[in-house]
């Protein structure tokens, strides 16, 4: 059996891979909800994401996680903590989107249509939807600071939040 001094919390690794893997499941029911409401969809609600979709949500929950941290220091309200974490996401979304274009020679994603957008990169209509994801992710921020890994598990043994 281990000890609490066994433990150890997730790595900024481990915590890029968690963040990359919640963003691509939010995604894909995101993608089929809206795709339903559009009428596009069938019963069997399909979404979908990218490959290049996880390193850039796990880039993404590390900084809104350290966003999240230096906000709650100061006290910062909700509405406050929500249009940073909108502006961080759309950082992140223009950035990325801009060095795929230069890297492959195109963006996975493509909102030229949409009114609201900046260079087919990001869609401004999208803050609420950042904002909120934003705060969201707060309490499950916490949650993957509370966990702690064991280097191997005995027979019966879980991992365990601390």
């Amino acid at each position: 059996m281990s000890t609490s001094q066994d433990h150890a919390p997730l790595t900024r690794g481990g915590r890029f891979a968690l963040y990359g893997l919640m963003g691509w499941a939010l995604e894909v029911v995101f993608t089929a909800a809206v795709d339903s409401c559009q009428r596009r969809a069938d019963s069997r609600l399909r979404g979908h994401s990218y490959v290049w979709m996880h390193p850039i949500y796990g880039a993404g929950g590390l900084l809104c996680e350290q966003l999240g941290r230096a906000l709650a220091r100061r006290g910062a309200p909700w509405w406050q903590r929500g249009l940073a974490y909108a502006g961080a996401c759309f950082a992140v979304e223009y950035t990325s989107g801009w060095a795929l274009r230069r890297a492959v020679g195109a963006c996975p994603w493509d909102y030229g249509a949409a009114r609201a957008n900046v260079h087919g990169l990001i869609r401004l209509d999208y803050a609420p939807l950042w904002a909120a994801c934003g705060l969201a992710a707060e309490p499950l921020a916490r949650v993957i600071e509370r966990v702690r890994l064991t280097p191997s598990l005995g027979d019966g043994e879980r991992p365990r939040l601390a």
